[in-house]
This record gives C-alpha cells, structure tokens and sequence, in this order.
C-alpha cells in the first residue's frame, strides 16, 4: 500500500509538472504571435466618419403589387352593338362639320360578336440608382373586330371630299382593326428622404395600319405627366401633378393624384393614380393579391381611309374599365393575372384635324366633331403572364 501510494504521488508530481510546462509554452506561443501582428495596417483606419449620408425616397412602397417588366395577355369583349353617324368633313375651312351632334344621323348600325386580341407591354429598368431611376418600354396592343357582316351596309356611301367612295367605317375595323404602338420613358428624381418628383412622357403611333406598312410618322400623338409627391413612410405616399393625355380619346390636360397605402397588418392597400387607374387592394398571401377599381384607357386612332389633302382623320378613343383583378406566382418572378369587367364607352367619335396637327377641346370645348359614334358597354376579359421585380 505505502509503494502504491508513493508511486501515484510521484505520478501525480510528474503530471503537474507537464502541466505546467505546457501552459507555459502556450503562453509563450500566444504572446509571440500578439508580438509578430503589425497594428501600422490600421493606422488609417476610422472608427468613425463624420461625412453625412444623404438618404433618398424609395420609389416603392410596402405591400403593393409586383411591379410587371414585361407582359403578354389577350383581352376580349363581349358582343355588343354599335352606331356611326354619317363621315362628315368640314363644309369650308372655318365652318365646321355638317352633323347635328344632338341628333346624329345614323347612317350605320352592326353588331360587333368580338372585340380584341394580343398585348405586349414592357417597362425596363434602363439606370436603377437610390439618386435617380429611368425605367422605358415598348407597348404594343392589338385590336380586332368582328363585325356582323349582315348589318355592315352603310345606308348612305362614304363619300369624301374628292368624289371618291371609301369603305364603311364598320367594314374598316372588321377588316384592319385598330393598332397602338407606345414608348413610354418614367422618370423618378428623389429630391431627400421624403419628396420625390416623377415625370412620363409617352409617345403613340395608333391607327388602322398593319406592321407591315407603318402609317405617318407625323401622326405620332405625344403625352405627358408630372407628379410631385411625398413618401410619408414605407407604407404611404401621395403625389399631385398634372398629365397632358390622350386617354379620353382626344387631347386633354387634368389633374394627376396619386394615393399609394398599405395597411400596417399589409393586408389592404390602395394603388391610385387618378385618373389612369385607381385600385383598392387585398393581399391575400405573398403569392396572391386581389385588385378592385378601374382603368382608364383611349387614344386617338388615324383612319388612313378617310385621312385625305395632308389631313388626319382619327377616332377619338376612350373607355372606362371597371374590374376585379387577380394576380398570383406561378414559380419565381413569373406572375399571373385574370381580369374581369364591364367595358363602359366614354368616346369613340371622330375629328379631322388641319395638317395633321392637334387642338385642345377638354371637357367644355364646342368644337365640333366629324362623326358622333355609340357603343354599347359589355363585359370584357383579360388573362396574362408577367415578369415581375419581385
């Protein structure tokens, strides 16, 4: 027993001392590499940097709907019947058109079975940075026309100014259709971290031509809008301003207001840029969301058929669209929409206008018009894929 203890006390001594050494040696390691850094590398270095940092609005707010790059759908009317007065010129150069704008003669009734076809739209981001965003697109849409051949006969010819007879307008649009092609640049400019200023400017070229055969270039229509606004928080923003427009069909200057919120829960919304579209908002999850309000749509449309001397006869084109709107992921960055609606009819009269120029009329003006068209509203559908930021 007395050997056995003595054997494990000198164990036990010999374990301390091999302890001991090698903490030691650790030590040593240690210090010799704290002694071998060379510190002079963060001699420049700041803790702190008084330089301030401006910050910028975001041009999105929290909640809102995917913004879409690029998309493609096609939109449909439902069946509806329509009236075209007579194709009137002006009797002399100052006179005006020889219509009763009150009580049109109707020299053209039909029925339209469709109304539609393909969209493209585009909105890329050209210079994204926190100080100033460019974003432009390419817009194309197709319209087609079935016309109900049995009611197509006009009941006085079209004759125009130079003796010659031209297709009825309701043979036009069932044989050509309607064409608008746009590009369209949105400029976004921070002024700090709170006001903000957008400016969009808008080119068109629309008419009964085909892509094979552009009509004038001359008759391109130019449109406008510029907003100030004021990002209140991630949630909210407003913004007024003033838009040069073509969207209730003939030239137009209104007022722009703008009205972007989501809730705190992110679950409602709002997307109002009145008068162009105004949106209430459901989210239903991260993957779907629920669109309620309505479009404002129109342009002004060349007839080349009546477009004679230099001049450029052109129906006026405007519609208010009503709808619901459903969007919903599909896998990644591509989106799905399905929109439902009532297609209302705000203008689809005609002017010709002097050497292809354009005037102002707005809401109160009395000039008049070379043809008072109807349209009745009916339903219309839209579905479509979308590349989207988000």
């Amino acid at each position: 027993m007395a050997v056995f203890l003595a054997f494990n006390a000198t164990n036990m001594k010999n374990y301390y001392c091999l302890l001991l050494t090698l903490i030691f040696l650790n030590s040593y390691s240690i210090q010799a590499q704290e002694d071998e850094e060379d510190y002079s590398i963060y001699d420049d270095y700041e803790l702190e940097d008084d330089t301030p940092i401006k910050r910028y609005a975001s041009p999105k707010i929290s909640g809102m709907s995917p913004q879409k790059f690029i998309g493609v759908s096609f939109d449909a009317q439902m069946p509806y019947k329509y009236e075209f007065s007579e194709v009137t010129f002006p009797q002399t150069q100052n006179n005006g058109f020889d219509v009763d704008e009150d009580n049109p003669e109707i020299n053209e009734t039909g029925k339209a079975k469709f109304t539609g076809g393909f969209r493209f739209s585009s909105n890329i981001p050209i210079i994204s940075k926190s100080s100033f965003v460019w974003q432009s697109g390419i817009n194309y849409m197709d319209t087609r026309y079935n016309i109900n051949e049995n009611l197509n006969s006009p009941r006085s010819p079209i004759t125009l100014p130079d003796g010659s007879e031209a297709r009825s307008l309701g043979r036009i649009l069932n044989e050509d259709g309607l064409r608008n092609i746009n590009w369209t640049n949105t400029f976004f400019f921070p002024l700090n971290e709170k006001d903000f200023i957008v400016f969009q400017g808008q080119m068109d070229l629309s008419g009964n031509y085909g892509l094979d055969e552009f009509q004038s270039l001359s008759t391109i229509r130019y449109s406008a809008a510029a907003v100030y606004g004021r990002r209140v928080n991630d949630y909210y923003r407003w913004g007024v301003g003033v838009s040069r427009t073509y969207r209730v069909g003939n030239l137009n200057y209104v007022p722009v207001v703008m009205f972007d919120w989501t809730s705190d829960n992110r679950k409602w919304g709002t997307e109002i840029l009145f008068p162009a579209r105004a949106y209430v908002r459901y989210n239903i999850n991260q993957n779907s969301l629920l669109l309620a309000g309505f479009d404002l749509e129109g342009q002004s449309y060349r007839i080349d058929d009546y477009s004679i001397n230099g001049n450029s006869y052109e129906i006026r084109r405007g519609e208010v669209r009503p709808k619901l709107e459903f969007q919903t992921r599909i896998s990644g960055y591509i989106w799905a929409t399905v929109q439902a609606g009532y297609r209302m009819d705000w203008s689809y009269d005609a002017d010709e206008l002097d050497g292809e120029g354009d005037f102002f009329r707005g809401f109160f003006g009395d000039q008049d018009f070379g043809m008072i068209n109807n349209l009745e509203n009916p339903l219309f559908f839209n579905v479509g894929l979308n590349f989207v930021s988000q």
